[in-house]
């Protein structure tokens, strides 16, 4: 399943990386990509995965998770 994580400031290209790769960590997590320009990170998770997993990877840093959507295809 593809998520779209919106949060609200992926300060550099640095942060952004570091925190896809704290996410392609999580078990279940099969890829991660971060758009610091957009505060958005492209996650591939397995149904097993609870949002609630993805948000706890942000818990001690100073960024604050605003949303977590089922990222939608051109087809749906």
């Amino acid at each position: 399943m593809k998520k779209v994580i919106k949060v609200n400031d992926l300060c550099c290209e640095a942060c952004a990386k570091q925190m896809a790769v704290r996410l392609s960590l999580l078990d279940g997590v099969r890829a991660a990509k971060a758009n610091f320009k957009k505060n958005i990170i492209f996650v591939d998770v397995a149904e097993t995965v609870s949002d609630e997993t993805l948000k706890s990877v942000f818990q001690d840093t100073d960024m604050q998770v605003l949303s977590i959507e089922k990222r939608k295809g051109i087809f749906g």
